[in-house]
């Protein structure tokens, strides 16, 4: 038999290198290659297609803002940038940005819904469906249809929440709430459009509702035994354990017992 004779230690060194250079060649060509597309002009950006439910913005204003911050061609450009330069302009909460081979971008734009003003009387913050605060033109909106909410900083959705769950009390009695505010120490406080301000005390939800609605159910049975309407309300506080204050135009300060 005739033995297999082994490849020398020097030419196993030559073909391991000679690969190794061959690797190196084909990656390096590959990466110019990739260089050579991603720059072709063929690829430079040439359209920028954006769809969505908009209300505040349209298609050739958001391309003509937005297209000048964007640099690199189909394949190089930054996707997360593109979609934040997008996210920038006025009214819009959220930006997705594909790319649309070979040479487009497609973009669909959601916008805030403001619900409400947020912050002190003055300021022109608002508060979006999600219970997030955001800056836009408060021109562009009915200024009349929207309560103002205000709070600590963070708790914007909360007192949305909590506006959302007691104007349905106060319409029950043709009432409207003009303004909810969050105190600093957690106490609840309530503008309505008659310019009448309840305070209604700190609590979880439920035990904010529950005062409010025997403030309500009493409050046309109290202002009669005065010749007075519910809309002759200046002030009522509901911080009081078995019942409630209020004054009425016209009347001095007088304390109903809920029990009666």
């Amino acid at each position: 038999m005739t033995e297999k004779l082994s490849m020398p230690v020097d030419v196993k060194l030559m073909n391991t290198l000679a690969l190794l250079l061959y690797l190196v060649f084909a990656l390096l060509a590959l990466s110019g290659l990739a260089r050579w597309v991603a720059r072709h002009p063929l690829f430079a950006l040439q359209a920028i297609a954006v769809s969505g439910e908009l209300t505040h913005n349209n298609a050739v204003t958001v391309r003509a803002n937005v297209a000048p911050r964007l640099s690199g061609t189909f394949f190089s450009i930054d996707m997360d940038r593109a979609r934040l330069a997008f996210e920038t302009l006025p009214w819009v909460r959220k930006a997705v940005v594909r790319r649309d081979f070979p040479n487009r971008l497609k973009v669909v734009l959601q916008e805030h819904k403001a619900v409400a003003y947020w912050g002190p009387e003055g300021e022109s913050r608002m508060v979006n469906s999600f219970g997030e605060v955001f800056e836009a033109n408060v021109g562009e909106v009915e200024q009349d249809t929207l309560v103002r909410l205000n709070g600590p900083d963070g708790e914007a959705s909360q007192v949305l929440s909590t506006y959302q769950n007691l104007q349905p009390l106060f319409e029950e009695m043709s009432m409207t709430i003009e303004q909810v505010e969050l105190t600093g120490h957690g106490g609840w406080r309530v503008r309505l459009d008659e310019g009448a301000v309840v305070e209604l005390g700190s609590g979880t939800l439920a035990e904010l509702l529950a005062r409010t609605q025997r403030f309500l159910r009493t409050l046309t049975q109290v202002t009669s035994r005065f010749g007075r309407k519910p809309d002759a309300l200046e002030t009522a506080d509901l911080r009081h354990e078995d019942g409630y204050a209020i004054r009425l135009r016209g009347v001095t300060t007088l304390t109903a017992n809920e029990k009666k």
